[in-house]
């Protein structure tokens, strides 16, 4: 549509959008915090593109039409590519890729039809590595397109990255003796859910999405940290390659292929404009089943020679276009928000939405992770909020859009009872969950049965997950404790069970009763009792009963429990439900037994606090520093020995400067524990 108005009129119009595409990109490039989703971002880009064709005596040097992405940050060394790296026009829709297959048509002179490569358009961040002689020397991102920032250190870290490139089996291609490779730095769906979680669950705020959360490990000061993420590479172009001239892109795929460096395998030659749209239609069915973001399709000419006829504009090839799915985020009203108990007793806020259409999938619920998120984002009910679909289940919101906000929003507050069974509602100590404390809460009775009969819990063999969900559909169990009075002829009568079966479950049940304390304390589920703290709290209480029983002053006498923990372990106990489960766990003959530790080793007399995120869980540092003779207590006091420092520590590295208690990484911990004396 062509712009109408007077020139003073478009002349505004045309300002307007360069103010907020320019306010858009600082959110999006500096803050990796996105205001507006994709596709709103591009419709606003779409029309100032229209408006600066149809006057392009308007056009400016500053205009973000005129330039890629944003500065680089002034943390990082500045790269100045050799090849300005240029971005992709977008096509929304089929008609919009037809008129670019036209246009390549009108451009090049031909009839016939045209070879494309296509390629899944990975959503990440814009990288170039350059090998020198076969090595790896400068890996730079993207930046403004002609100056990017040094991140070769933390690129070194990644896996997929050769430091140092193959030679092919057969003879030529022979590898370029300078070679500029440009790709994509991506974070696995999977890699990027684990790094949310735990950023959740250290009151961390959390990546709005895999992309953001590639951008910001690829920009960590410390390249230990990004090693700890799983980041991968998908390689897709190149800027100078000397000594090498390729007839075809596929070409130049198969050959850098050889030399070590990955591609795509999901690359596909397509000998017209219908096979890229059939394609497209493909990658967008397998979207969701893909292990990382992809938000559509690149089809590029395959011949060189054709590219370099076509040429390019200001901002990108006239050769290859973005062909992009439907849009994966929306703006809609938040109409409620409620608690949610998920298997494990976490207690998730879900907002209740306006039904919105995202990525063809009508959306109504999306998860706010936890209360310190819905407070971060303060999101309120009332308000108007962007949500984004990540192909999970159940979308997230990424942000509150405040301008859009009344006097009328709400606030929410978490329940102090479980809103399932009653049970009361605790947070657990330095984290950002809430958690419901029933045995014989329906919400998560499935976990907890599997949790209680794990090889660290009561070691109950044959009580698998297959099983756990049979006996709760035939309502067979209410809690743990009704594990000991399952009816054999009931158990056999169970889908792939029979009367052996059946009696090796009973048989392995009945050897469970007589486990050890710390077995049984583990298998309960108590907040803030993993393996470590129940071998502790079994040695100072002796009994599940003195452990039932102790006061929080008397759980504070344990040496490794503070307050938040006591107070804790003395809520669940202090459920009436709790207390019918275990007494139960007594009748039925449940007999732990105390295995008393020796004070001896290399550590004996040694106190340890562990802070930040370390490369083996916290309870396996923990029973290696136990195994040694040393303690493992949950908090920073003057009694602290050592303060073992992982990745991104919180506020006990502080208390322990403070107090000028000596600090230790994984490796000088691993010397401790080697060593003759500490």
């Amino acid at each position: 549509m062509l712009p109408k108005g007077s020139p003073d009129d478009i002349a505004s119009e045309i300002e307007a959008l360069r103010s907020t595409l320019d306010y858009h990109n600082y959110r999006y490039y500096a803050l990796d915090d996105p205001l507006i989703s994709d596709a709103e971002y591009d419709a606003l880009f779409r029309r100032l593109v229209e408006l600066e064709r149809a006057h392009p005596e308007l056009i400016t040097p500053t205009s973000p039409t005129q330039r890629v992405g944003a500065p680089p940050a002034d943390t990082f060394e500045t790269v100045r590519h050799s090849v300005p790296m240029l971005s992709l026009n977008n096509a929304m829709a089929e008609d919009e890729f037809r008129e670019f297959d036209r246009r390549v048509h009108r451009l090049l002179g031909r009839e016939a039809a045209v070879e494309y490569v296509a390629e899944p358009k990975l959503d990440g961040t814009a990288i170039e590595l350059v090998y020198e002689d076969g090595e790896l020397t400068l890996a730079s991102t993207r930046g403004d397109g002609s100056n990017g920032e040094n991140v070769t250190a933390n690129v070194r870290t990644i896996r997929s990255v050769p430091l140092r490139l193959a030679l092919p089996n057969r003879a030529p291609p022979r590898i370029p003796a300078r070679l500029e490779i440009r790709g994509e730095v991506i974070l696995p769906k999977a890699a990027f859910r684990q790094i949310n979680e735990e950023r959740g669950k250290r009151g961390e705020p959390l990546f709005a999405n895999p992309r953001n959360a590639a951008a910001g490990s690829l920009r960590q000061l410390d390249s230990r940290i990004t090693a700890r993420r799983p980041l991968d590479l998908f390689c897709y172009g190149y800027g100078q390659m000397a000594g090498f001239e390729p007839q075809t892109h596929w070409h130049f795929l198969q050959a850098i292929s050889a030399w070590g460096l990955k591609t795509s395998p999901l690359n596909r030659r397509c000998a017209d404009a219908d096979a890229v749209v059939a394609y497209q239609r493909e990658m967008a069915e397998q979207r969701a089943a893909l292990p990382y973001e992809v938000d559509g399709v690149v089809a590029k000419v395959n011949r060189l020679d054709y590219q370099r006829q076509l040429g390019e504009i200001s901002r990108s090839p006239r050769w290859a276009i973005a062909y992009k799915f439907a849009a994966q985020q929306a703006t809609t009203r938040v109409n409620d928000i409620f608690p949610s108990v998920g298997r494990t007793g976490v207690i998730t806020p879900i907002a209740q939405l306006e039904p919105v259409q995202v990525g063809g999938v009508t959306i109504s619920n999306a998860s706010l992770h936890n209360m310190d998120e819905v407070e971060r984002k303060d999101v309120r009910i009332g308000d108007t909020v962007l949500i984004e679909r990540a192909g999970d289940v159940i979308p997230y919101v990424v942000k509150v859009i405040t301008e859009k906000r009344s006097s009328n929003e709400q606030c929410f507050h978490m329940p102090k009872r479980c809103p399932v069974c009653g049970s009361d509602v605790v947070r657990e100590a330095d984290k950002a969950a809430y958690r419901c404390i029933g045995l014989s809460c329906p919400a998560q009775l499935r976990e907890r049965l599997r949790h209680f009969g794990s090889k660290h819990g009561l070691d109950i063999d044959g009580l698998g997950a297959k099983l756990v969900s049979q006996l709760l559909e035939h309502n067979l169990v209410e809690n743990v404790a009704d594990l000991y009075h399952l009816d054999k002829h009931k158990l056999a009568d169970l889908e792939h069970m029979g009367k052996k079966s059946a009696q090796n479950l009973l048989d392995a049940i009945e050897r469970s009763k007589h486990t050890t304390l710390p077995r049984l304390l583990y298998g309960l589920g108590i907040p803030q009792v993993g393996e470590h703290m129940a071998a502790v709290l079994a040695e100072h209480f002796g009994s599940i009963d003195g452990v039932q029983h102790a006061t929080e002053a008397a759980l504070l006498e344990v040496p490794d429990v503070g307050p938040e923990t006591a107070r804790q372990i003395g809520a669940f106990f202090a459920q009436s439900q709790n207390q019918l489960v275990i007494d139960r766990l007594k009748r039925a003959g449940v007999n732990p037994v105390v295995e008393r530790r020796t004070h001896r080793g290399k550590l004996a007399g040694k106190t340890f606090v562990l802070t930040g995120t370390l490369s083996v869980p916290r309870e396996t540092a923990a029973q290696q520093i136990t195994a040694a003779g040393g303690r493992v207590t949950s908090s920073v006091s003057p009694q602290t020995d050592y303060v073992v420092v992982g990745a991104d520590p919180g506020s006990k590295l502080d208390k322990a400067r403070a107090l000028g208690i000596r600090t230790l990484d994984e490796s000088e911990l691993r010397q401790l524990l080697q060593s003759e004396e500490p």
